[in-house]
């Protein structure tokens, strides 16, 4: 094989599209921009996709609700009434054994909430603890600990 021999699979390459070349090419007079408006014209404004031809945009029609702070901390649940479920008195309770047992989520801080009634002596430990989840506990005989 030589180089001058060398050639695209048949159906590989497609011809340019010519516009503006005459009625007989198909795409003469208008160029296949249809007839008038912004967008047949020429010019260097280009229109973003979400442009909505003057008329009021979605994000502005629709209704404004509440503040979402950027700088808030979003912790993975557990109750008391779960950490009496799945765990065995005096056990020490961390973020990694609850993330085994899939009681929370991955690379999420964990709060102890003070739901329900705990009637075993645990050692637990956690980002952040309710204070309701807090005296349970230490009713119980167990002890909280926060984690960085």
């Amino acid at each position: 094989m030589k180089l001058h021999e060398l050639a695209p699979n048949p159906g590989a390459t497609k011809e340019k599209k010519r516009v503006g070349r005459g009625p007989g090419s198909g795409l003469g007079k208008t160029a296949g921009r249809g007839h008038k408006g912004q967008k047949s014209r020429s010019g260097d404004r280009k229109l973003p996709s979400w442009f909505e031809g003057g008329q009021t945009p979605l994000h502005k029609r629709i209704p404004k609700r509440g503040f979402r702070s950027p700088n808030r901390v979003e912790y993975s649940v557990v109750n008391v009434k779960t950490l009496d479920r799945y765990f065995s008195e005096g056990e020490e309770i961390t973020p990694e054994k609850l993330l085994e047992k899939g009681l929370v989520k991955k690379g999420m801080p964990v709060k102890v909430l003070g739901d329900g009634e705990l009637t075993k002596r645990l050692v637990v430990k956690a980002h952040a603890f309710s204070q309701s989840a807090k005296e349970k506990i230490e009713k119980a005989g167990g002890t909280c600990e926060v984690v960085a």
